[in-house]
């Protein structure tokens, strides 16, 4: 069935972005950005995030994870390293990461490199979950083609009464990679399409240089 979208369209008018506003590093900008988010009462899972990947096969694939954690060395997220995302990681460890903070008519697009976190620190984080998601994570054999849903019920089963009263350890294959950034974009929607965009690019891997953009 086809739906014409033509006529789908918003001014954006919350807010702009000018040089005045900015940092000598992006980390900080991002900070503001992501605190102003996180407590606009019409903003949701600000920490979600696109990350976009290139696969074995050469496409691309993107999908949403959950930032867990950012500092001035990058961002953090968990996930199988045995699924579709964690061999593209293995095979190609250049990604992209963005937010779209729809109520702030904002957007964050980062390049940067993935590399995997020490084991300590996934543990801690591992022990830190809900034991559901933990075992969630341990039934879980992401992007592998399973039979039916009765698989991941009845494995989740077995691991309920098997840790009723005791702790499970983080499987191997999962874990926490840092996403060390090379560049960041800051998107603020204008009206009449004339959107501010800062682009923040790392010199030499010391310092950050940025440009405007046209939109």
């Amino acid at each position: 069935m086809e739906k014409d979208l033509g006529h789908y369209r918003k001014s954006y008018e919350q807010g702009s972005l000018d040089e005045s506003q900015l940092d000598d590093n992006p980390m900080g900008l991002f900070h503001r950005w992501f605190h102003q988010a996180d407590e606009h009462p019409g903003a949701q899972e600000t920490n979600a995030m696109t990350i976009s990947t290139i696969g074995q096969d050469g496409f691309p694939k993107s999908r949403v994870v959950l930032l867990k954690k950012f500092d001035e060395k990058g961002f953090v997220f968990y996930t199988n390293y045995l699924s579709e995302k964690g061999q593209a990681l293995a095979h190609n460890p250049k990604v992209c990461l963005s937010f779209h903070w729809h109520a702030l008519e904002r957007q964050v697009i980062i390049k940067g490199v993935a590399q995997k976190i020490d084991t300590n620190s996934s543990d801690l984080y591992f022990d830190s979950r809900p034991i559901g998601s933990r075992l969630g994570a341990m039934v879980s054999p992401q992007s592998q083609v399973i039979s039916s849903r009765d698989v991941l019920e009845k494995e989740l089963a077995s691991l309920e009464k098997k840790y009723a009263h005791q702790d499970p350890k983080r499987p191997d294959h999962w874990g926490g990679y840092l996403v060390t950034p090379h560049e960041l974009e800051f998107w603020q929607g204008r009206p009449n399409r004339l959107h501010d965009r800062i682009r923040y690019r790392l010199i030499e891997e010391i310092d950050w240089v940025y440009e405007r953009l046209a939109p």
